[in-house]
């Protein structure tokens, strides 16, 4: 049963091969959320050119993602998946917000400095910016809610700071158009069970990502059995045994690692996974994270080929998403107009 008063806002990036740690992080939350809330999930596909995409490669990643949230269960007829690229409001908002939005702000945002690395000033302005981006495609929707990860949590507090200084800088405005007071909601994070951060299976103290050079980090979703079965096996693990608690598993990062998986794939907690398995030797355990693995994923990873065989399927559902989306989207701005003064049409 939905909330009618709530509205989730998520979306994922088209940069190539996505993996489990997207699924677990955010595509099986997705398909969770649409039980209880109102959805939109998109494909980000402009934040993706923060940093530079072939053209072709991108209009195929984009049909994956969407693919991907349809193949997992997201119901793309009762919920609303689009790319972003096709709703103008996202970039016409996040204007107004790099107006409202302080350069103090922007430069506390940690992944900006993690992503531009060494060679800042070589960035594109659009990854700097990124954060004001990201507020403009929740509060587009006045979206009250938003599945986060660890990584996301500072990007979602500023879309907050935008949404409080918007609602008390344009205070007058706002009353004088009749609008409520508090005219852009104060977003929600969702915060994700287990595995919300899923690691890398050659080092567990680094994230799991499409941009590790070995293939042998990561599961992707397009991965057949054979290929996820050997990539577990090989994932690296200390000589101990499994740790018999949870307290345990806090110096053990490639452990903590498989168990918190094993946990996200099965919907348990890792006191549940360590109740069965702790003490045990990794290959045993190793063996039960494949077979789980394997069943959780092959369907998936089935129907994401049928899907992708048929790009026009997929470009009808994004199309029809887009359509929908604007429809919300064009009544915030037409307001955001009012608000900030543009002389617009009727």
């Amino acid at each position: 049963m939905t909330n009618a008063h709530a509205r989730v806002f998520s979306g994922v990036q088209p940069t190539g091969n996505l993996h489990l740690g997207n699924y677990l992080g955010a595509i099986k939350r997705f398909v969770e959320l649409q039980e209880r809330f109102d959805c939109l999930y998109c494909v980000v596909d402009l934040h993706a050119i923060t940093v530079w995409q072939d053209p072709a490669e991108l209009k195929r990643s984009i049909r994956e993602v969407a693919a991907a949230f349809l193949a997992a269960g997201v119901d793309g007829e009762k919920h609303i998946v689009f790319n972003q690229s096709q709703v103008s409001a996202h970039a016409e908002l996040a204007w107004i917000f790099n107006c409202v939005a302080r350069l103090g702000w922007l430069n506390r945002m940690t992944q900006f400095k993690e992503k531009a690395g060494k060679d800042r000033e070589n960035a594109s302005v659009g990854l700097y910016a990124y954060p004001n981006l990201m507020a403009a495609d929740i509060l587009a929707y006045r979206a009250t809610h938003v599945p986060v990860g660890e990584d996301q949590k500072q990007h979602l507090e500023l879309a907050r700071d935008i949404a409080q200084k918007f609602n008390n800088d344009f205070s007058k405005s706002i009353a004088e158009n009749g609008l409520p007071e508090k005219f852009f909601p104060q977003p929600e994070p969702l915060i994700a069970g287990p595995a919300t951060r899923v690691m890398s299976f050659r080092d567990g103290t680094k994230k799991m990502s499409k941009s590790d050079p070995s293939d042998a980090s990561r599961i992707n979703l397009t991965d057949d059995a054979d290929k996820i079965a050997a990539k577990i096996r090989k994932a690296k693990t200390d000589p101990l045994p499994l740790p018999e608690t949870v307290e345990d598993l806090k110096t053990r990062p490639e452990a903590d690692n498989l168990v918190g998986i094993y946990a996200a794939l099965a919907d348990t907690d890792a006191a549940a996974v360590l109740a069965e398995y702790g003490g045990a030797q990794f290959s045993g355990f190793k063996q039960a994270l494949v077979d789980l693995t394997v069943a959780k994923l092959s369907p998936i990873t089935a129907e994401m080929s049928r899907l992708v065989a048929d790009p026009g399927h997929i470009d009808r559902v994004l199309v029809s998403g887009a359509e929908r989306a604007s429809v919300i989207a064009s009544e915030t701005m037409r307001n955001v107009k009012d608000i900030v003064g543009f002389v617009r049409g009727a």
